[in-house]
This record gives C-alpha cells, structure tokens and sequence, in this order.
C-alpha cells in the first residue's frame, strides 16, 4: 500500500476517531433536525439539476453518436453513485466503461473525456475560489484568476497542435494516442464550458444552501464551506469516499466566519451525508433501468465525419 492510501485512510480513521469522542453522533442528529422541509427539498432539486446539466455536458460530448439524453444521464447518475461508494477515486473507472458499452466509444477517447471534464471541474472550482476567498489581497486575487483561465485556454490548443509523438516508440507513442484523444474531447463539445459553469453554480448554491440552514448562518457563509469541501475534492489524496479531506475542507473555510474546527466539521459531515444519500439514492434508480446494448445508439444516427473513434469490439453490458 503506498503513501497516498495510507493518508487517505488516516484522514478518514482521524474523523471517524473524532465522532466517536464525546458522543458527537449525537450532535450530529441535532444539527439534521435543523432541516425543514422546503430546505430539504429545495436543495434535492437542485442537485436533479445539476445531475441533468453533467449529462447535458455528456450529450453534448457525444451527440455525433446518435446517444439520448436519458442514456447519458444514466451514465452520469451511475458514475456520481460509484464515486461516492468505492475507495480512493475508484469509481471514476465506471464512466469509461460505461461509455464503452453505451457508445461503443474507445477507451483511449473515454479517458480523455473524463480527464477534460475532470479539469474543467478543477478550473472553474479554483477560479470560484480564487475570487470569493476571504482575505486575499486583489493582486493574488486577479493573478489567480488569470493563472486559471490561461492554463484553460492554453492546454485545448496544446494537445490539438501537430506534433510528432506519433513517430516514436514505447511509451511516447502512447502518450500520443492519449493527446489526440483528448484533442477529440476539447474539440467537440460546443457548449462544453457552459454546461460547467451552469452544473457547478447550480450544485454549490444547493449545498451553500443546506450548509447556512445546518450552521446556520448566512448564505455566502455556506457558499465558503461548500467551496472549501468541493476544493478539498480535488486534492490528490482523498479520504476513503471523500471522508475527513470534504470536511476538513469545509471546516477550513468556515473558521474565517468565527465557527470553530469542531463544529464546521459536525455540519460538514451532515452535507456530506447529505451528498452521498442524493448521489446513491439516484444512481440506484437509473441501476434498475436498464441502458441501450452496445451500437443501439450508434447505429441509430450515423456518426458525423468528425466524430471520434468508435470501438468495434466493444463489450457487452
């Protein structure tokens, strides 16, 4: 087991040695009573929203295919529930494969999808934060911001530049499958950027929601928590499903606005919960029904002279 597993379950041992002193499962319960219900269900749809506009983003991905919109959402809501299931970032390998089996699309081109959507996530999450967080001076502020947009511009036309990684052997030469593919992904989604800035204003201002009503507190209070947890999601070393990283970043966040490290943790495990509970519960639904076999969607709108390399052999769900 290398370092970085054993930090990700330290992390998550740290908080569940934390909930186990003092009886703070306990406290845990009172800060979910704080809930009522137009809250709870203010908060259960905007995170349907933001499902949706994720597949929006997958749909627009792939519609050359001839795919629906209820396939990638199946897709999308299959992903987000492996994600907050399996250990250490492992449920990412579900949405290649499931891009496999719905398209037929191969898994070079799959992985380049999921890498560009994950540092669009990445982009827009560190600008966000480089703007709202609390004492920053200006200059840092815009320099920050600047450094995020140009990297975002800078990397699509990288990998779409001519190059010659082709024409070498070994490992070069797969590295050049993956940069052409992921010159595939930055290339066909019309309203890639769109579709991320929309899914995470809508997703962060649910949670900046349910967040102020647990502490509570004002609502750009709970907007700085539920940015601290999403920008600890990004880190390279995640606790097992997201556990003790998400709080320890939310709790962060909130002790600039005087909640201390206790009790930002308490309310930050709640929105975790809260999380997981929509993220399951939703994949469970679209698990029972089942998607299009290999080809369906393809065969069904023939691909457009553009469209990206599609597997003949793919497997069957």
């Amino acid at each position: 087991m290398n370092l970085k597993r054993l930090l990700a379950i330290g992390a998550s041992l740290g908080l569940l040695a934390w909930l186990f002193s003092d009886n703070r499962w306990q406290g845990l319960g009172a800060v979910l009573a704080r809930l009522d219900a137009l809250t709870l269900g203010l908060c259960v749809a905007g995170f349907a929203l933001s499902y949706s506009l994720r597949a929006l983003r997958v749909w627009d991905e792939f519609r050359a295919l001839g795919g629906g919109f209820g396939a990638c959402l199946r897709i999308v809501l299959i992903h987000s529930a492996m994600i907050n299931v399996l250990p250490f970032r492992g449920g990412e390998a579900v949405f290649p494969v499931l891009l496999r089996q719905v398209f037929g699309v191969s898994l070079p081109r799959a992985l380049a999808t999921l890498f560009w959507f994950r540092l669009q996530d990445a982009f827009v999450v560190m600008a966000l934060g480089a703007l709202v967080w609390p004492g920053l001076p200006l200059p840092l502020r815009v320099a920050a911001v600047a450094g995020v947009l140009g990297l975002a511009w800078w990397l699509p036309r990288w990998a779409r530049a001519p190059h010659a990684w082709n024409e070498q052997t070994g490992w070069t030469r797969k590295l050049a499958k993956l940069r052409d593919a992921f010159a595939e992904s930055t290339r066909h989604a019309r309203y890639g950027w769109l579709w991320t800035w929309a899914n995470w204003s809508v997703k962060l201002a649910a949670q900046a929601t349910l967040l102020a009503a647990l502490l509570p507190d004002a609502l750009n209070v709970g907007a700085a928590g539920a940015l601290g947890a999403e920008l600890a999601a990004i880190l390279p070393v995640q606790g097992v499903a997201g556990f003790g990283t998400y709080e320890a970043g939310a709790a962060a966040a909130l002790l600039p606005h005087g909640h201390a490290l206790p009790a930002g943790l308490q309310v930050a495990l709640a929105l975790h919960l809260f999380v997981i509970a929509c993220s399951v519960s939703a994949g469970a639904v679209a698990w029972l029904f089942p998607g299009p076999r290999v080809g369906a969607a393809h065969n069904a709108a023939p691909a457009a002279p553009d469209s990206a390399p599609v597997a003949k052999d793919a497997a069957q769900p």
